[in-house]
């Protein structure tokens, strides 16, 4: 009996050995069994992407006509159409400081690629950091190509007293009462302009009052008629009442001169160091946008703005080529976001 005991034991100990060997990472079963990650068959591979665009695009522009979004926009519009031989129609609605136009886009038409929404600063960035429930945030949107960026530009009157950018700020800061500014809202470009630039100069915002306009179409003519003491905008907004003798521009931000006004002075020349605000505009498309679509206008505005005809046109509404691709564009979006977040919440300017 003994000795079958130890026979037996023998036998199972021979057969658990060879049991643990075959489940080893090397045999064949461990292969089989192992998970493997889907792969696109042959035949989705080949699959070919789908005809885009067979019909009419509509590109919405939340500001009203006229301004810088607006004009990059139309004249994306232009070369897309003819390179696509399909419509692509701006659509201008505006209101909520941009965000009545970018709700439509991202969060009422369908995302199949046939609603563009024309970003800006305004619309994205600085209204996330502007507001402590923006109605469209980061993450409702694929951001897309970025086009063309513009200069910040400090106007008052042609004929007001002050005879530059010190001198200005001297008196603001003394004043911060008297000083008005206009601005689509409080998480528009033109606020976080002038918050940074007080932020500078050691001036209270809280004293200071803004007054809402529509757009730059609006803002300038209210400085220009003396309603309003201060315009903050793109060189190019400002542009048509400069050349017409209401205003006049003190300073532009940046460290260097904006090539469409050589003669102005930066606000770092005039002793104000740190201002880094600038404008910029693209396109992006609600989430859930079919990515052939977003990588087709992100391909094309690659070669736009390679085309001489396009940088003509950026060049006659004083706008400067800035293109991001898509990764790009998301990164910058990101870092942009926490640093007016931060200067917003400092301000309190956040609501």
């Amino acid at each position: 009996m003994k000795g079958y005991k130890q026979w037996s034991t023998v036998v199972m100990s021979f057969l658990m050995a060879v049991s643990v060997s075959a489940c080893g990472a090397d045999s064949p079963q461990a292969e089989q069994s192992a998970p493997k990650p889907a792969q696109t068959s042959p035949a989705e591979a080949a699959a070919p992407t789908p005809d885009y665009p067979t019909k009419q695009i509509e590109y919405i522009v939340p500001y009203s006509a006229g301004g810088g979004v607006d004009l990059v926009a139309r004249a994306t519009a232009d070369y897309l159409s003819k390179e696509w031989g399909q419509p692509i129609v701006v659509v201008n609605k505006a209101g909520g400081g941009g965000a009545v136009g970018a709700e439509y886009a991202l969060k009422q038409a369908k995302p199949d690629g046939y609603t563009a929404l024309a970003v800006n600063v305004s619309n994205t960035t600085m209204l996330t950091a502007g507001m402590l429930n923006s109605p469209v945030k980061n993450e409702d949107q694929i951001y897309t190509t970025r086009i063309g960026k513009g200069t910040l530009a400090f106007a008052v009157k042609a004929d007001a007293p002050w005879k530059d950018f010190a001198e200005f700020s001297q008196w603001v800061k003394v004043n911060p009462e008297q000083l008005t500014w206009t601005s689509v809202g409080p998480a528009g470009f033109s606020a976080f302009g002038v918050a940074e630039w007080l932020d500078a100069i050691g001036a209270d915002f809280s004293k200071t009052r803004m007054i809402v306009t529509k757009g730059a179409s609006d803002s300038v003519p209210k400085v220009a008629g003396g309603h309003a003491i201060l315009a903050v905008h793109t060189v190019g907004e400002i542009m048509p009442m400069l050349q017409a003798g209401k205003v006049k521009i003190l300073a532009v931000s940046g460290k260097e001169r904006s090539p469409f006004l050589p003669d102005v002075p930066t606000a770092e020349e005039s002793g104000m160091k740190g201002l880094t605000v600038f404008w910029w505009t693209g396109v992006s498309f609600a989430k859930g946008t079919p990515d052939y679509v977003v990588t087709k206008w992100q391909d094309a505005i690659a070669k736009m703005e390679k085309d001489p005809a396009f940088a003509k046109k950026l060049t006659d509404i004083q706008v400067e080529s800035a293109y991001a691709n898509r990764e790009d564009f998301n990164q910058d979006v990101i870092r942009e976001t926490e640093y007016y977040t931060e200067l917003a919440t400092k301000k309190n300017m956040r609501k």
